[in-house]
C-alpha cells in the first residue's frame, strides 16, 4: 500500500522535477526548485498517508459496530432477536428456489431488486459474521502497537 502511495505521488511530481532539470538557470536556483519540490512532495505524502489512516480507522469503527450489533442480537434472551437474520435470508432463499422451480414467477423488475436485496443481505450477513470472528484478532494485534 505504501509503495502505491508513494508512487503515485513520486509519479505525480516527476513532469516538475524534469521541467526543473531543463530550465536554463544556475545549479544553485535548480537545487533550490528541487527543493521545494520535494517539500511540497513529502506533504502531499503526509496528508494521503494520514487520510489514509483515518479511512482505515472509520472502517475498523464501523466493522466494530456492525459487530456489536450482531453480537448483541446473537447473545439476546428472545429467540426471535437471536433468529431474524437466519429466519429472513431461509425466507429468501426459499423464494429463489421456488422461482427457480417455476412454482412462483417473480416479475422481471422484482426478481431483479429481489436479488440485489438477497446480495445485500448475504454479504452483511457474511461480513457481520466475519468481523465477528477477526474483529477480537484485529483489535488485540492493533493493541499491542
Amino acid at each position: 500500500m505504501w509503495q502505491s502511495i508513494m508512487g503515485f505521488v513520486s509519479g505525480t511530481f516527476k513532469p516538475a522535477a524534469d521541467l526543473i532539470d531543463n530550465i536554463h538557470t544556475s545549479e544553485e536556483e535548480k537545487l533550490k526548485l528541487k527543493n521545494v519540490l520535494v517539500e511540497l512532495q513529502n506533504e502531499v505524502t503526509k496528508k494521503h498517508i494520514e487520510l489514509v489512516s483515518k479511512q482505515m480507522d472509520l472502517e475498523r469503527t464501523l466493522l466494530d459496530a456492525q459487530s456489536s450489533i450482531i453480537q448483541k442480537e446473537a447473545n439476546s434472551g428472545s429467540w426471535i432477536t437471536r433468529s431474524w437474520r437466519p429466519i429472513t435470508m431461509l425466507s429468501f432463499l426459499a423464494i429463489v428456489i421456488l422461482n427457480a422451480l417455476g412454482i412462483i414467477t417473480l416479475e422481471e423488475k422484482f426478481a431483479h431488486d429481489f436479488m440485489q436485496l438477497v446480495e445485500i443481505g448475504l454479504g452483511g450477513y457474511v461480513i457481520g459474521r466475519s468481523a465477528e470472528k477477526v474483529i477480537p484478532s484485529i483489535a488485540k494485534a492493533l493493541g499491542s502497537k
